[in-house]
């Protein structure tokens, strides 16, 4: 029942974010609320254990954005990172990713001047090739199978 409620309020805390002007808001609830809706994917499975998620939340005032569309970019960016991860696991033993976990790690702090928040999305995948990296900011660019990648990362 408890976990009904959570994802429940998470969902809600996700979805009412879809508004048309800047709402000031905890960074954090929007974070969580994403890895509570993508809980799912982040869960052992027969192929590999759980990923491990670590946060490194720091005090951040409330900010002023579009959440509906925050709360996109940290969708998409931690779902990329579990998709790194399982492509990182091709050929991989149980054992050897349970010796070496999967990791995604969140960090979250006021840039030096304190003008900005910064927020740091990174996984232990094997990265991305040069060739993909000069070309992530690219409209529409995906590494992505057919129906598996929009490009909109």
């Amino acid at each position: 029942t408890e976990r009904i409620r959570n994802l429940s309020t998470f969902l809600r805390t996700f979805s009412r974010a879809d508004t048309g002007s800047k709402v000031s808001t905890n960074i954090h609830e929007g974070l969580d609320s994403t890895l509570m809706i993508l809980q799912h994917r982040l869960k052992a499975n027969h192929e590999r254990p759980a990923i491990q998620v670590i946060k490194d939340y720091g005090e951040l005032p409330l900010v002023k954005c579009f959440l509906g569309q925050l709360n996109q970019v940290f969708m998409n960016l931690l779902a990329n990172s579990i998709d790194a991860l399982e492509e990182s696991n091709q050929g991989r033993e149980f054992a050897d990713i349970k010796a070496n976990p999967n990791r995604i790690t969140i960090k979250t702090q006021v840039s030096e001047d304190n003008q900005s928040v910064v927020i740091w999305i990174k996984d232990n995948g094997k990265g991305m090739s040069e060739s993909v990296q000069c070309q992530i900011f690219d409209p529409l660019f995906t590494t992505k199978s057919i129906g598996k990648g929009t490009g909109l990362g």
